[in-house]
């Protein structure tokens, strides 16, 4: 019988492509664990639904009783189930308080009272660390440097992340901890910017480009994210962190000149609006540990192949984007699963 692998959060963006991952990858059996929050989706994984070696449990985190027979049945957790917007966040930080502190807190308390307790995978960001100045591009964020988290959002993903830190050093369990750049690639929300941008441009609208568009970030492509996970469910030591990096770094206003382009379209697109508060500068990650510990570097995030395949598929899957923009989404999950936790 192969081994089961509980993914919580497993419906969202980063969630969907690596239990895809998994299935198509790995021998594993899947337990998808969602809350079916607004940004969960099972339509992202319709392609799987009937897969014997996939099962959908809709529940909190939060909720422990509800998950307690998956808790049981699973021999590791890969914990990506978290709110993850920082402009939601900046909002309202008190659901992203509760669902990635508190909800990180109690599901690793169920995974800990298990007579033999696996591994426990919890995925954070590299938001964790605060920003970097533009210069010196050497600069970079590495598993030493010190977490100083600048936005609610972040502040939550610290909290979790040190929680799994922690109850390996207290309680002894087999954690391990990821910290990624920004992810792209097929199914992502579209608050997100790379579809926003896309799904706008594509039907002629302008984007909404934050301050001077000098902020920098590292992208990396949510499959070859997902085979960063699995190296270290399968091999990362416990209680430690690895950094997961694209090793493609850009501004905002560069990636924007890109999406604008690929679209057939010109800098008129552009609108300039209010920078986002407290909008760090630059993440930039140094994940020379991954790649010296378990053997793991990029090897689809490269641009521009990468963000033109991304493009496409936004392209390719109106039906896809229409459903989360309109909303229909959200009605398939209320006829089949009931209002969300």
């Amino acid at each position: 019988m192969p081994s089961t692998i509980l993914v919580t959060g497993g419906a969202g963006f980063i969630g969907s492509n690596l239990i895809r991952y998994i299935l198509d990858e790995r021998d594993e059996y899947v337990i998808n664990l969602d809350g079916l929050t607004y940004a969960g989706n099972l339509e992202s994984l319709a392609d799987v639904q009937d897969n014997p070696r996939y099962e959908f449990l809709h529940a909190d985190i939060c909720e422990p009783a509800k998950y307690a027979d998956a808790i049981a049945r699973a021999d590791s957790v890969l914990h990506l189930a978290a709110e993850s917007h920082v402009d939601r966040s900046i909002h309202d930080p008190s659901a992203f308080l509760n669902t990635n502190i508190i909800g990180t807190q109690l599901l690793l308390d169920a995974w800990r009272k298990k007579p033999d307790p696996g591994r426990f995978v919890y995925v954070s960001t590299d938001e964790v660390y605060g920003d970097l100045p533009l210069e010196p591009k050497s600069l970079m964020f590495t598993e030493d440097t010190p977490l100083t988290p600048n936005s609610p959002y972040a502040v939550s993903k610290t909290g979790g992340d040190m929680l799994a830190r922690a109850y390996h050093h207290t309680y002894g369990l087999n954690t391990g901890i990821t910290r990624c750049s920004n992810n792209f690639g097929p199914y992502q929300f579209p608050e997100k910017v790379i579809p926003l941008f896309v799904n706008n441009l594509i039907e002629g609208k302008q984007v909404p480009l934050y301050g001077d568009g000098s902020n920098v970030r590292d992208w990396l492509h949510v499959l070859d994210h997902a085979e960063a996970i699995c190296r270290v469910l399968d091999g990362g030591k416990p209680g430690e962190a690895y950094n997961i990096g694209g090793n493609n770094e850009r501004s905002n206003l560069e990636l924007t000149k890109m999406l604008i382009e690929l679209c057939g379209r010109d800098e008129s697109s552009i609108k300039r609006v209010t920078d986002r508060l407290g909008h760090d500068r630059r993440y930039a990650i140094d994940a020379s540990k991954i790649k010296a510990d378990l053997g793991w570097e990029p090897t689809r995030s490269a641009w521009p192949a990468a963000l033109e395949e991304t493009v496409r598929w936004y392209h390719d899957n109106r039906a896809w984007c229409d459903h989360v923009r309109s909303g229909e989404y959200r009605r398939f999950h209320e006829q089949n699963y009931g209002s969300p936790t």
